[in-house]
């Protein structure tokens, strides 16, 4: 009776098993060939700002819109190039476009990602407005490419040393996120006088032609539009291009122009004899493409463009996706209230990252460990991504959860923003009970720091308050290879916070104290960080989540491109 049942038993398990697994059969075989995204229903963030907080929020919001004005100032000043003057001529004597009118003509619309405008402003060797240069990032028929466009009414065209590190930045940007680039070459080559600061070093001016050729092997396309001056180092970007555009009668490639071949053979010679379009087009095969006009010649890098090899989602599709996200439940102009004008008048970070996400959603990960770091998930115009944000000091327990949160993003895949706002400065050691805490929250944040570096996802780090000290390592910050890091007008950057240098200095210094304080209150400012590159621009605040959602469909766009298989050698002109 007993084998009876067991044999009854067994036949039904298998039986059922078998169901079992032509069920999963049939639905692996039916599986839709279209991938659609999880649904998600994170949870609604309600924080609404109390009476007591009402004091702070007000304070923030003055000294938000006195740095709106300080930014209105600067961009404005960037916009107006090299001057009534040096607009003058380079329209009406050398009959050449603005770099913006070439822009509109070269993308699809305005409405592109500009990085660093402010680069270049308040140097030591004076302003260079946008130095030199805009780099950026817009749509060419749809598709997301960088810009890297020589601004020849600053300085003519000159490259000087904050020139060379925004190209490089911009090469760097297309890399990261494997995107094609156009060079729009209108340069009279490097500053001679600060040669020492352009020619010799790694980063410096030949790292951009290593640049070229290692993008072209990684198959990132380049395409080079000469529509002014290219000289000396500048022949060589068109040059190395995959294909070159030159406008006849205002593009020039030269080593060395008329001037020095007249001192050196005495022979007198034309700039369109020498280098001009029809001389390269027909002789020397330099370029690929002869223009009479530079509207016909933006026309054909645009038909360029439509030749590389990506297969992007349909329009509709990629509509249908925007709709889908939800707005945030509060307003965005509230984000004006909450940036912290110091790290004093800091309120929850979670009610920025409502004013953020879709919907104000998200999805807090360890909410009741490690409080002064705020982790979770969310999604942002459609794009779900992993947000790690500072909400007080970076503690052992906070550093831990942080680095547990950024290795779960990098396993599944997720792209990271970071919310910067670290402490003022590094906590002293008073005891030894300080001691050992100061030194487990080392070793906590020592596993942080190594889990962002070594995670492969994408990264966007917004600087919404100070970035200060080793905190700011562990929170991806520019040493950390962020593919996209902005400041809010009210940040602050430097190695401790203005009125803390005191934690760096003997008790007894006070004038030194004093002095130091001062400097940081003056070096530690948002501008001057941009100014200086340390960043790929400033953001207002109430524009944060318009840049987000860019800067992520920016990274998506790499998954579109058919061939990116790694080739052995570069593209080789004739």
């Amino acid at each position: 009776m007993k084998q009876r049942a067991f044999t009854f038993i067994c036949f039904v398990f298998f039986r059922l098993a078998g169901q079992r697994w032509q069920f999963s059969a049939r639905c692996v075989s039916s599986a839709p060939a279209k991938r659609i995204a999880l649904h998600s229903a994170f949870p609604v963030l309600k924080l609404p700002l109390l009476p007591i907080q009402h004091h702070v929020y007000e304070a923030n919001l003055r000294n938000s819109n006195t740095c709106q004005n300080k930014y209105t100032e600067l961009k404005d000043k960037v916009r107006r190039g090299g001057g009534e003057t040096a607009v003058a001529r380079h329209t009406q004597r050398n009959r050449k476009l603005l770099v913006r009118d070439r822009l509109c003509l070269l993308l699809d619309d305005d409405n592109f990602l500009e990085l660093s405008p402010f680069a270049g402003l308040g140097l030591p060797y004076g302003d260079i407005p946008s130095a030199g240069c805009l780099t950026g990032i817009g749509r060419i028929n749809g598709l997301w490419c960088v810009f890297i466009a020589n601004d020849a009414t600053v300085k003519g065209g000159t490259a000087y040393p904050i020139s060379v590190k925004k190209q490089l930045r911009a090469q760097e940007v297309a890399i990261q996120n494997r995107l094609p680039c156009v060079y729009l070459v209108d340069s009279g080559g490097a500053f001679l006088p600060l040669q020492s600061e352009i020619f010799p070093d790694k980063n410096h001016g030949g790292r951009t032609f290593y640049n070229e050729a290692i993008m072209s092997a990684m198959k990132i396309p380049q395409v080079a539009l000469v529509c002014g001056s290219c000289t000396a180092g500048g022949a060589y970007i068109p040059t190395m291009a995959e294909e070159a555009v030159m406008v006849h009668q205002i593009g020039t490639i030269f080593l060395g122009g008329p001037p020095l071949v007249k001192a050196a053979t005495g022979e007198e010679v034309s700039p369109e004899d020498l280098g001009g379009a029809r001389l390269h087009a027909e002789v020397s095969g330099c370029v690929d493409h002869f223009a009479w006009k530079e509207k016909e010649a933006f026309d054909q890098t645009r038909n360029i463009i439509s030749t590389l090899n990506f297969q992007l989602p349909e329009e509709e599709e990629d509509t249908a996706k925007r709709k889908a996200g939800e707005e945030p439940l509060h307003s965005s102009e509230d984000l004006l209230g909450l940036a912290p004008r110091s790290y004093s008048h800091t309120l929850d970070v979670r009610m920025i990252v409502s004013r953020l996400t879709d919907g104000s959603r998200f999805q807090e990960f360890k909410a009741r460990y490690g409080t002064t770091l705020v982790t979770g998930f969310a999604k942002i115009h459609g794009h779900l991504v992993g947000i790690v944000a500072n909400n007080g000091a970076l503690t052992y327990e906070a550093a831990l959860k942080g680095s547990h949160f950024v290795q779960l993003c990098d396993q599944r895949d997720i792209p990271l923003l970071f919310l910067q706002n670290t402490a003022p400065a590094a906590p002293l050691t008073l005891s030894a009970a300080q001691a050992e805490m100061n030194s487990n929250r080392l070793k906590a944040q020592g596993s942080m720091m190594s889990a962002v570096a070594c995670a492969s996802v994408p990264k966007i780090t917004v600087v919404i308050g100070g970035c200060h000290g080793a905190d700011s390592y562990a929170m991806c910050g520019r040493a950390f290879d962020p593919n996209f890091l902005f400041l809010w007008p009210n940040a602050r950057v430097s190695l401790t916070a203005p009125g803390h240098a005191g934690s760096l200095l003997p008790a007894d210094d006070e004038q030194e104290e004093e002095k130091l304080n001062q400097n940081l209150e003056e070096e530690s400012l948002a501008f001057f960080s941009s100014g200086r590159m340390w960043d790929d621009g400033v953001i207002l605040p109430q524009e944060t989540r318009t840049v987000l959602g860019v800067c992520l469909d920016i990274i998506k766009q790499q998954q579109y491109q058919l061939s990116t298989e790694k080739r052995r050698s570069v593209l080789i002109r004739m």
